[in-house]
């Protein structure tokens, strides 16, 4: 273990030995990297793993102070591990937002802002009305539904559980892939931004006890949103009551007001990157 002797000598040293241009680059990758991670895991609502990323950069930087065996090599390496693995979690947002910057015109910035949010918030809009139109109309009839609201970041087996649909979000769409006896109507449905990703998928329950009364939907829904930063809508086969789920929460009676509250939610997160925010 060094010494405080030791380090002090390290720290004035930076400050008397010969000026390096490398120092300065690996500052600044540094500095790119930890914005990087923050800044994705802070727009994607994964703020909890922010002090999960600084204690472990906090760890590590205590190591190179003070072990002879951890030098710079090793805490770079894995700084960049550990950066990369965080990064990973939310690699579909990352594609997302480096696909869309080069989409931009010669068109100044104001104006492509400008531009693009109000064709972002017209396709939300008519997402939303078609989606809280089909919940309506299943709840009316007592008819169970089961909607997730990805990122495009569920675990594939997930999706691949269900039938691939890939296709543009209809109020009709949704209530006939739940119409009873329908061979799609017992499992979940994804819907990835402006598309229904897939039908008839089954996902995984909590571990945790629930009331008697939350059936296998209810506790499908619950159960999703504890392992993927996804939201869900659940419309009472028994009941018609519909509810919404968020981070393992459910929330329950939620009417045509709270539903679309929810779902501009969903909407505003999910186009973040393409310049609505």
């Amino acid at each position: 273990m060094y010494q405080p002797n030791d380090i002090w000598e390290a720290v004035k040293g930076l400050f008397t030995s010969p000026f390096e241009w490398t120092i300065v680059f690996e500052t600044l990758f540094f500095c790119v990297v930890v914005y990087l991670v923050l800044k994705t895991l802070w727009e994607n609502n994964a703020q909890r793993f922010l002090p999960v990323y600084l204690l472990l950069l906090g760890v590590i930087g205590v190591l190179l102070l003070f072990s002879k065996h951890f030098g710079v090599t090793e805490f770079y390496v894995t700084f960049l591990i550990m950066s990369f693995f965080f990064l990973f979690l939310f690699n579909t947002e990352l594609k997302r937002g480096i696909w869309n910057l080069g989409k931009r015109t010669p068109k100044t910035a104001s104006s492509i802002a400008t531009a693009h949010s109000t064709e972002v918030a017209v396709r939300a809009d008519e997402y939303i009305t078609s989606i809280i139109k089909a919940v309506q109309n299943l709840s009316k009839n007592d008819v169970g539904a089961l909607i997730v609201l990805s990122h495009g970041n569920l675990p594939k087996d997930i999706i691949d559980s269900g039938v691939t649909l890939n296709a543009k979000i209809s109020s009709q769409l949704i209530e006939g892939i739940f119409i009873p006896k329908a061979p799609l109507h017992d499992g979940a449905m994804i819907i990835y931004g402006d598309t229904i990703q897939a039908a008839g998928c089954f996902l995984p329950l909590p571990q945790k006890d629930l009331p008697k009364e939350y059936g296998t939907r209810h506790r499908a829904g619950i159960g999703v949103t504890e392992i993927a930063d996804v939201a869900a809508i659940i419309v009472s086969e028994e009941t018609g009551i519909v509810s919404v789920v968020k981070h393992g929460e459910i929330s329950r009676y939620v009417d045509s007001e709270a539903l679309k509250r929810f779902l501009k939610e969903y909407y505003w997160k999910e186009f973040n990157a393409e310049g609505k925010k």
